[in-house]
């Protein structure tokens, strides 16, 4: 069983308040890290809500939180639909919304989900297989503008057009089908003194690649939007992200928020991972933490 190591755990608690009788939403369950810590405080009578569009995630978090069963639902979905996700399980608001917007230790680990170019496999980068568009057929039918434009906006790359140009010219003889074509590709595109950097000549465009097969920050977005309606006035939203275009759009959301009166800010910082915490799992890194208080108004 492959399990991703939470991030920020004490922290999330402190801010997310779970206690006897609450209702908590984990709209990012995952292999249920965080779900694990939560559930216990929301003993007797509470009831964790916990959804995830990756079936492997949620087959995991079923056996991880099987204990609890009197007092968890967990669903498949994505929380761009939180509000009717929450209306099956039979609630209308909540508590507490927890969403970690990371990519899972599961689905980075499994090759075959095409996450990594660590590992060769097939370009997929789908967190819900069921999905119809893959990272490959995103190559494939994508025009040279908005390719460059989605490596740019999205992975913030700097050779975006050098590296658009290379995919289209390569598609020509054939088409680009896994996480090792790719990367070399990207790594010849881009000039010499960018090849040997802190961070992989590919990292930026496999996380563009990965925000527009998926379509994440319009379902963050959808999130940002539902949650005042969502969360009980005393109620607390936590978010961690891991890059800055999540980032900016919940920090931009909660202080639109504040300024209305809907939200009280609690963390006027982001709360980022401790040194040990970082030499421990390393993917904590680039983690920021925002929490907010539901106001009345």
């Amino acid at each position: 069983m492959t399990v991703h190591e939470p991030v920020l755990v004490s922290e999330i608690l402190t801010y997310l308040q779970p206690r006897p009788g609450a209702v908590i939403a984990d709209v990012t369950v995952g292999t249920a890290g965080h779900s694990l810590t939560i559930a216990p405080q929301l003993l007797p009578s509470g009831h964790l809500i916990g959804m995830d569009q990756d079936p492997d995630a949620l087959a995991i978090a079923r056996q991880r939180l099987a204990e609890f069963t009197s007092g968890v639902t967990l669903l498949a979905g994505n929380f761009s639909d939180l509000p009717a996700l929450l209306a099956s399980a039979g609630h209308q608001q909540v508590d507490g919304i927890l969403a970690d917007l990371g990519m899972s230790s599961l689905q980075v680990n499994m090759a075959q989900r095409g996450f990594s170019f660590m590992q060769d496999g097939p370009l997929d980068m789908r967190m819900d297989p069921a999905q119809a568009l893959t990272a490959a057929a995103f190559l494939r039918r994508t025009s040279l503008g908005e390719l460059t434009r989605v490596f740019a906006e999205f992975g913030e790359e700097r050779y975006a057009g050098r590296i658009a140009r290379r995919i289209v010219e390569a598609r020509r003889r054939a088409p680009l089908e896994t996480t090792t074509e790719l990367a070399q590709l990207i790594a010849a595109a881009v000039p010499v003194r960018a090849r040997h950097g802190r961070l992989h000549p590919a990292t930026r465009v496999f996380q563009a690649l990965r925000i527009a097969v998926n379509d994440e920050l319009a379902a963050l977005d959808a999130l940002l939007q539902a949650l005042p309606a969502i969360v009980r006035p005393g109620g607390r939203a936590v978010m961690l992200s891991y890059h800055s275009l999540e980032d900016r759009r919940v920090k931009q959301a909660f202080a639109a928020g504040a300024r209305e009166g809907l939200w009280r800010l609690l963390t006027k910082k982001p709360v980022t991972p401790s040194d040990d915490e970082v030499a421990r799992n390393p993917r904590a890194r680039s983690a920021k933490l925002r929490a907010v208080e539901r106001g009345a108004a």
